[in-house]
């Protein structure tokens, strides 16, 4: 690549990548982009539509790129034409923007207009943000004091991607 690099020019998976290197320690953050890839829609509309912004960090482990959507933006787009979807899918989008951005979302409505499948997205997305697969058992010793046990697993496991 010459001059600065562009999410266009990525591999989708390559995109995904960028955006979770960039995202890692904060569940929030990781659960968005998580959410946004499990679903299949988003990333490719708004990797096409410059929603997405790469940067080059020569001091990351693997030399990767690192990657951000650009929360701020999406409303315009979507008002603009340059992005869309399916009601469920819009909902999806919005609820991803609301746990990386803090972006108000309606629950009512985000609940009533998904499908199944969305569903157990959004639920997965939530269950990652609010930490649960760090959680762990706690667990008692002979005298009483509480110990940290095995790792119990998320609330809500994201659906295994085929």
């Amino acid at each position: 690549m010459i001059g600065e690099p562009r999410a266009v020019d990525l591999d989708l998976l390559d995109v995904e990548s960028a955006l979770l290197r960039a995202a890692v320690g904060d569940y929030a953050l990781e659960a968005a982009v998580l959410l946004l890839a499990n679903a299949g829609h988003w990333l490719p509309r708004l990797q096409t539509a410059g929603l997405i912004t790469i940067a080059l960090d020569g001091d990351a482990a693997d030399d990767g790129p690192w990657a951000a959507v650009q929360w701020a933006d999406l409303d315009r787009a979507l008002r603009s034409g340059a992005i869309s979807g399916s009601g469920g899918q819009l909902r999806l989008l919005r609820a991803a923007a609301s746990l990386a951005d803090g972006q108000p979302v309606d629950l009512a409505d985000l609940t009533a207009g998904v499908d199944r499948d969305e569903l157990t997205l959004v639920l997965a997305a939530l269950a990652h943000a609010a930490g649960s697969h760090e959680h762990r058992a706690v667990t008692a010793a002979d005298d009483g004091a509480p110990h940290p046990g095995p790792l119990l697993g998320p609330v809500v496991a994201w659906p295994v991607r085929g």
